[in-house]
């Protein structure tokens, strides 16, 4: 009985994925696994065209708004690394299939939630699942290409979904939002996931690490209490006050957590997240490219969501329409990015995202009101170009430089960095609004209180320059 649950060993499943069946079905896993990214990444863009109609209906401050993006965020930033090593050790099918039904039921619940404190309890279901997907699909990809060559086009594909998510996300959420409210946000998740999990138990085989790591619950417990504590506190302290006792506490909290994981990591002969990878300066460079780009991705966003509904009086549709130079050229600069790290390796899409994202933000320093839409238009091309270029060098140099048997913590570590990115981006981001008059104030307030977040922005395209100089010169 126990062989007829035995994992298949590797060897067997590679001999289903050969020949021209095989190759059918190695596009066919390719296209279940960019589902769900799809699927994840469109959920957090075409969320924020309904934030605003989301603080209408739950009457809820800017702070509180926040926490519906930061719970889901936050949660799946201090799993992932977790997800990737349980999918390394039980196998990954079994771990994929888990994320997208618990994803699946979080929407749902999200879609029934009758109040904030509801709705942000749904989100962090919804996290679990996610935090279960993201490193599992990009583990299952990469065991299922084994060519380099194929491997690194099927890659290009994988990270390329992240673009068109993000261009589909803002429109199909305005859509939604118009037509239906914005609890159809959540809905619209509930087909998909049902699809995907049909399509999934038929094509995707299963797979797990050679020698996969043992459980380390002592450091993943002391990741959750850091990013947990560094998110609350950067959420919290604008409107609470910075010298107050619960955020001070907070930070040192983070502080005392961040060391003692490193401690215990370096202590540990299977670690959660063994830190000598870090020595690797191109690995180390991904992924702290990766951090700083979605701090720009996701205040991007947020800025621009609040700011075109509530500074501009736009709808929700025609916001998402608005935002359509940004996405369309994110989606774009994905393959762009793809065919430079061929050709060139990933120093110059890097390199030339940092400074378009830079040029960006500086044409939006001083936006307002009536600042025609060309010139912001222009700004967003500038913007999206540089994020969409950004991705698959980040994805290429941070999963090549980790051993194969470890795939699933191999691509766990740069989605943590891309999700806590993301988490920071929206509460730094949504910090800096509520210092000056945020969305609870008059609508014509607000976009004088985007010009400190274009201004961070802009040294944040520098540092994604700088990093990207200085770490990867060479092709990897």
């Amino acid at each position: 009985m126990s062989a007829h649950f035995r994992l298949p060993p590797t060897t067997a499943i590679q001999d289903t994925l050969t020949g021209p069946s095989g190759r059918r079905r190695r596009l066919a896993v390719l296209g279940i696994c960019g589902l769900t990214l799809f699927m994840t990444y469109l959920d957090n863009t075409i969320l924020n065209v309904a934030l605003p109609a989301i603080q209408t209906s739950l009457a809820c401050d800017l702070t509180a708004l926040q926490w519906v993006m930061d719970a889901y965020l936050s949660v799946l930033g201090s799993l992932l690394l977790l997800a990737g090593s349980i999918g390394d050790r039980l196998g990954r099918r079994r771990l994929f299939l888990f994320g997208v039904l618990v994803f699946t039921i979080g929407s749902a619940l999200c879609g029934m939630a009758v109040n904030l404190e509801t709705l942000i309890a749904a989100r962090v279901v919804q996290a679990i699942g996610g935090a279960a997907l993201t490193p599992t699909s990009l583990s299952i990809v990469r065991d299922v290409f084994r060519d380099p060559g194929e491997r690194d086009r099927a890659l290009g594909v994988w990270s390329g979904i992240f673009g068109i998510a993000t261009a589909c996300g803002p429109l199909a959420g305005g859509l939604l939002v118009s037509a239906a409210g914005w609890r159809s946000v959540f809905w619209v998740n509930i087909p998909l996931g049902l699809a995907t999990l049909m399509l999934a138990h038929r094509f995707v085989p299963e797979s797990r690490a050679s020698r996969p790591r043992r459980a380390d619950p002592f450091g993943q417990g002391l990741m959750i209490v850091f990013l947990a504590t560094v998110t609350y506190t950067l959420v919290q302290g604008p409107r609470d006050g910075w010298a107050r006792p619960s955020i001070v506490t907070g930070f040192v909290l983070a502080a005392a957590a961040l060391i003692a994981f490193v401690v215990v990591e370096l202590r540990q002969r299977e670690p959660l997240l063994d830190l000598r990878y870090f020595r690797n300066l191109p690995f180390t460079g991904a992924n702290v490219i990766a951090l700083l780009a979605f701090v720009a991705l996701a205040g991007f966003l947020l800025v621009n969501t609040l700011y075109l509904q509530q500074e501009r009086g736009l709808s929700a549709l025609t916001a998402g329409v608005a935002l359509l130079p940004a996405t369309v050229a994110i989606a774009a600069g994905g393959p762009l990015g793809g065919w430079l790290v061929a050709r060139y390796g990933p120093c110059p899409p890097m390199t030339a995202a940092g400074l378009l994202i830079t040029a960006g933000s500086a044409m939006l320093l001083r936006v307002g009101s009536t600042t025609p839409y060309a010139g912001i238009a222009a700004a967003y091309v500038l913007l999206g170009t540089g994020l969409g270029l950004v991705n698959p060098p980040i994805t290429s140099t941070a999963v090549s430089a980790m051993p194969a048997n470890q795939a699933g913590v191999a691509s766990a570590v740069a989605a943590t960095a891309r999700q806590f990115g993301n988490a920071l981006g929206v509460a730094i981001l949504g910090g800096f609004l509520a210092v000056g008059p945020g969305p609870s104030a008059a609508p014509h307030h607000l976009g004088n209180a985007t010009h400190l977040p274009w201004a961070f922005l802009c040294l944040d395209g520098l540092a994604v320059t700088a990093v990207a100089s200085f770490t990867t010169r060479r092709p990897h």
